[in-house]
């Protein structure tokens, strides 16, 4: 029988089968590549499961969606759900940002602006990017996306074709590199 961790990792096999390692090596470039593309933000939001934390990609997700929103009943609607999912303190995905974040939210929430989640979903978005992107990297799960072997791995990026590296990483330049 399989353990729950074991499932869990054969369903992410299952849902990632199709992601090219060459657009999964395209979001070690940076994390503001990552959110471009819509399978590195699904891909990276399974790793935050994994880690437990997985409303911080719910908040800023939820956050890039209501910035798009023209009418001011859908803004209050939606300004109201996002409050009680991740600002309040009793709710069911809170995310960690400091008091003054939250009491200057929970003030203008009556009448909230397009911008009112701003400083809190800039917060997350600092911590997932200095914090949970560098993990997600480094994780067994971005490693097989890559087809890289973890650590000491022997397969590199290349950045241009004038430098391959062999199976002891060290460089070698010249045709017969190719």
């Amino acid at each position: 029988m399989l353990s729950p961790e074991d499932l869990q990792a054969a369903k992410m096999k299952e849902d990632t089968s199709s992601i090219l390692p060459e657009a999964a090596l395209q979001w070690s470039d940076s994390f503001e590549e990552l959110l471009q593309h819509s399978d590195g933000v699904e891909s990276f939001s399974q790793f935050l499961r994994t880690e437990f934390s997985e409303e911080n990609i719910e908040f800023w997700l939820a956050c890039e969606e209501y910035k798009t929103i023209e009418s001011d009943t859908k803004l209050l609607s939606r300004a109201k759900y996002i409050y009680t999912i991740y600002i309040d303190s009793e709710a069911p995905k809170e995310i960690n940002i400091d008091y003054s974040t939250k009491s200057a939210i929970q003030k203008v929430i009556a009448q909230p602006t397009k911008s009112c989640f701003e400083a809190a979903q800039m917060k997350v978005y600092s911590l997932m990017k200095k914090d949970s992107y560098p993990r997600f990297l480094h994780s067994d799960m971005y490693l097989r996306l890559t087809r890289r072997k973890g650590p000491g791995a022997t397969m590199f990026r290349r950045r241009s074709r004038s430098c391959v590296f062999n199976d002891r990483g060290e460089a070698t330049t010249g045709p017969s590199a190719w």
